[in-house]
């Protein structure tokens, strides 16, 4: 297992304009970024897989299966991230997916269940934003914002900075304090942090609805 250290960061979902399609809304959150005077640089995907605990695995009737989260991030190429519910975050080499197959009588993958957010990056002074469209098979589910600090590795120490920034394009629709940031006190900040904020925005979405919005034009 190994930690990368990140700058502080916030993941968070962006509704949809009203009368305005996921891809409409996301053209005018990447315009007011340009107007900033945000740059492009390049694009970015995040992607997670769920899997369930194999029923042979489960000795009482009735229990509840446990789920695992199985993430990879682009600005992560060489790690996996296996995070479970309300526990923790490993950081694995990117076979994890392979070890994943041979386990498949402890866990099973909850087919077409694979969500992600791909999008493009924008570098503004200190700032890295990521604005994606996040995707259920071929339906567009919603939009993640990720903005990032690149100075701070202190959470709590950049969060009025972030605020700030955030307020700047996202309006009211900037959000709250993320709950790792409560947990970090003056912690370092790290990768594991931001993933877990994709899988709490990621099961968000999911419970949201379960019909696409307007998709992708």
């Amino acid at each position: 297992m190994h930690l990368t250290l990140e700058a502080g960061c916030s993941v968070s979902q962006m509704p949809v304009t009203e009368g305005k399609s996921v891809q409409q809304t996301v053209e005018i959150l990447t315009r007011k970024l340009e107007l900033l005077g945000a740059e492009k640089q390049g694009t970015f995907c995040v992607d997670c897989e769920t899997y369930h605990t194999a029923p042979s695995t489960m000795g009482n009737q009735g229990q509840a299966a446990k789920l695992m989260y199985v993430m990879h991030n682009s600005e992560y190429p060489l790690s996996c991230f296996a995070l479970f519910e309300n526990g923790p975050c490993l950081i694995a080499d990117a076979n994890f997916d392979v070890l994943m197959v041979k386990l498949k009588g402890f866990f099973q993958n909850a087919k077409g269940n694979k969500i992600e957010s791909r999008g493009t990056r924008y570098q503004y002074c200190d700032f890295l934003v990521k604005i994606g469209t996040v995707t259920m098979g071929p339906s567009a589910r919603g939009i993640s914002v990720e903005v990032e600090y690149c100075p701070c590795v202190v959470a709590n120490d950049c969060w009025n900075l972030l605020m700030e920034f955030m307020q700047s394009f996202m309006g009211s629709h900037a959000p709250g304090i993320p709950s790792v940031f409560g947990n970090k006190h003056d912690s370092i900040y790290s990768s594991a942090d931001t993933m877990v904020q994709y899988m709490e925005l990621f099961n968000k979405i999911r419970k949201q609805q379960q019909v696409p919005v307007a998709g992708i034009r």
